[in-house]
Parts: C-alpha cells; sequence; structure tokens
C-alpha cells in the first residue's frame, strides 16, 4: 500500500466510524438487577424529549413492574420462525434498519439466535445496526462475558453457554453498571420481583448465594471500572506520554490451560486496552502427521476463542520454542509475555531447554514483562 492509498483509507475509517451509531450497555451482576427496567426508562425519557426510539426487543420475564413500563413506547413487531414445530419470535433487524429509527433498544445482548437466523448471536444483530448508523441501547450481565466465564464458574458452579466476546463491550460508547446490595438483591428475589414463587427457593440455595452476589458485584464493578479507565486513555490522555502495553499469550497443544490463559490474557489486554498476541510454535513432534485429532481440535478451539476475543493469532514452525518467543516478542514489541503455571507441558518445555537462560537474560535487558498466570 502507497503512502497516499494509506492516507485515503485513514480518511475513509474515519468516515465510517462518524456514520457507526453510538453504543450503551447497561451491565449487572445478575438477573434481576434492574438493567430492563433502567431501559425502559430511558426511553421514557427520550421520547418525551422528541428522540425517535423504539423497542426492537425487550424481555421483561413477566415481571409486573418491567411490564407495565412497555405501554405508550413504539415497539417493532418480532420476526416469526418456526423451530421443531414451535412458533418463536426474534429481533428483525431488516425491520429496524428499514425503519431507522434514531435509537433502538435490544435487550438479552448474549441471546443465541433460533437455528436458520442470519446471525448466530444478537451481538451480532447489534453490530449490524451499528453499522448501519442507528444508535442502540442494550444489557448484559457480567456472566456472559467471555473473559469472565471461568471465574463466574468457579463462583457459582454454573457454567454459562451464552457469552459475548469482550470486543463487544470494548465498541461500547457509554458501559453504566446496574449496582444492588446482595440484600437488596435477595429481598427482590424473596418478594417476587425477578421469579415466579416455584423458582424462588431454588434461586436462593443456588446462584443468589449472598457470597456469589457479593464476588459477582465486585466484578461487575471492576467491569465498568476498566471501561471507564479505557475511555478516559482515548478521550482524555491522549497527550501523556507513556509505554505501549502489548500483550503475547504463549501456548501449546499440549496445555490444558491453554483457554484460561487466552481468557487471562484477554483481560489485562482489555484493562490497558492493548493489542495482544496469542502465539502457538509447532515443534517437528507435533506436525499434522504426528499430533493428536483432539489436540488439533483444542487448538482449532482456541484460536478461534482467541480471535473472537480480538488476539490476533500467530502460529509458527520452530524446533525451539524459547527462541521463537524472544523473536516475535522482538518483532511485535511486546511489553509483557503470559505464560500458565509451572506445571503445564509448555513451561517444562521452555524449562528442559538451555534457551531459558537466554529468555530470562533477554527480558531482563529488553524490559519486557513475563507474567505466570494463575
Amino acid at each position: 500500500m502507497t503512502e497516499k492509498e494509506s492516507h485515503v483509507k485513514h480518511f475513509l475509517d474515519l468516515i465510517k466510524k462518524a456514520r457507526k451509531g453510538k453504543f450503551k450497555v447497561y451491565i449487572g451482576m445478575s438477573a434481576g438487577v434492574g438493567k430492563t427496567y433502567r431501559m425502559l426508562l430511558e426511553a421514557h425519557t427520550l421520547l418525551r424529549n422528541g428522540i425517535d426510539v423504539k423497542i426492537g426487543y425487550i424481555e421483561t420475564h413477566h415481571r409486573k413492574e418491567t411490564h407495565e413500563l412497555l405501554e405508550g413506547l413504539p415497539i417493532i413487531p418480532r420476526r416469526k420462525l418456526f423451530y421443531k414445530g414451535k412458533e418463536l419470535e426474534e429481533l428483525d433487524v431488516q425491520a429496524v434498519i428499514s425503519l431507522r429509527p434514531e435509537i433502538v433498544i435490544v435487550d438479552e445482548l448474549a441471546h443465541t439466535n433460533i437455528e436458520g437466523s442470519k446471525n448466530e448471536k444478537r451481538w451480532q444483530d447489534v453490530m449490524e445496526i451499528l453499522d448501519a448508523g442507528i444508535n442502540v441501547i442494550s444489557a448484559v450481565n457480567i456472566q456472559h462475558i467471555e473473559s469472565l466465564n471461568e471465574e463466574v464458574k468457579s463462583i457459582t458452579g454454573i457454567a454459562v453457554k451464552e457469552r459475548i466476546p469482550d470486543s463487544v463491550l470494548a465498541c461500547a460508547d457509554e458501559v453504566v453498571n446496574i449496582d444492588l446490595t446482595a440484600d437488596e438483591l435477595i429481598t427482590r428475589l424473596k418478594e417476587g420481583k425477578i421469579y415466579q414463587a416455584e423458582k424462588i427457593q431454588s434461586a436462593l440455595g443456588n446462584f443468589f448465594k449472598a457470597d456469589h452476589i457479593l464476588q459477582l458485584r465486585e466484578l461487575a464493578l471492576k467491569e465498568v471500572a476498566s471501561q471507564v479507565e479505557r475511555k478516559v486513555e482515548l478521550e482524555v490522555s491522549k497527550q501523556m506520554t507513556s509505554r505501549r502495553e502489548k500483550f503475547l499469550a504463549c501456548i501449546s497443544s499440549n496445555d490444558h490451560t491453554a483457554r484460561h490463559v487466552i481468557r487471562k490474557t484477554a483481560r489485562l489486554a482489555s484493562y490497558y486496552n492493548s493489542k495482544w498476541y496469542v502465539l502457538y510454535v509447532q515443534t517437528p513432534n507435533e506436525n499434522q502427521n504426528r499430533i493428536a485429532l483432539d489436540k488439533q481440535r483444542h487448538l482449532i478451539n482456541n484460536f478461534k476463542l482467541a480471535t473472537e476475543m480480538g488476539a490476533e493469532v500467530i502460529r509458527i514452525k520452530n524446533s525451539s520454542i524459547s527462541e521463537t518467543i524472544i523473536e516475535v516478542a522482538e518483532q511485535k514489541y511486546i511489553t509483557t509475555i503470559c505464560l500458565g503455571k509451572p506445571h503445564i507441558n509448555l513451561f517444562r518445555v521452555i524449562l528442559a531447554t538451555n534457551v531459558f537462560n537466554n529468555l530470562l537474560k533477554k527480558l531482563s535487558t529488553s524490559n519486557i514483562d513475563l507474567v505466570i498466570l494463575s
């Protein structure tokens, strides 16, 4: 690409960004904190102020006080689909784009669309609407954020299947936390404001334990704080000069904690609003003829996960893992190299080579940090 073409591309990128809709996300520690309620309140305020706002998709979960707020708000009819003999409803993306409201409310950002829909996930629908220049207000619970998936599972014991990539939240122009204390949330649950009567006791004994809520609340507050930090860095601190962080997550086909390393590195990169990479070094022992099919499958899934979360995946064939890490770190101006705990196979391989001393020596002289992730 010539210098002239580069300038043209930069200008086109600026135009595209200016045409894109603004994105606001309400985030909460769990169901029942009042995200949907707040979105509907905001819709009424916008409507009173002459803003063309419409409801694209709202899920009230039969909560009386939330459902009553729909009264008087213009609703875009949902798209009806037949799936396994049942008539189901989804957000009608084309109808939203055709009507072109100034703002559209789209609930349940992590929702998986019915098979046969254009997009697999609702967040992809939202991206399409934003690209059309329409502003979107949406909502998500903290447990649906990809990089927090394992942490949430360790807190609650529940594996959340519907998730959004961290990059989706990073696209948001504004992230608002809907916060309640554990006591307030449990009171709402007992009063029947979250689930119907038959589900209350089960919820109290599982997800809605006070210690679970407290830890999830902390995650939500930290997430919003990191989003504010990113916004400050982008909009306030442009004149400040500081080291630009770049992270390199190193994984191997034998590394059972690869997904954990990827997610933790994603969190670090998200916090610092930094570019990050995932490096896999394919040694002669790991060529396609020798590596087991299940390991190949795990690798492909990990590459896909990393890409979805905003990483650039680097695959290199080399007999020396340590030398390759050093070379990539220098080429990409990496500031922090991330590895799993010492018990993982990748670390064993590095320790088993004489080059490991060179790696440590290089890190000590080049201002590159080495992080061993728990």
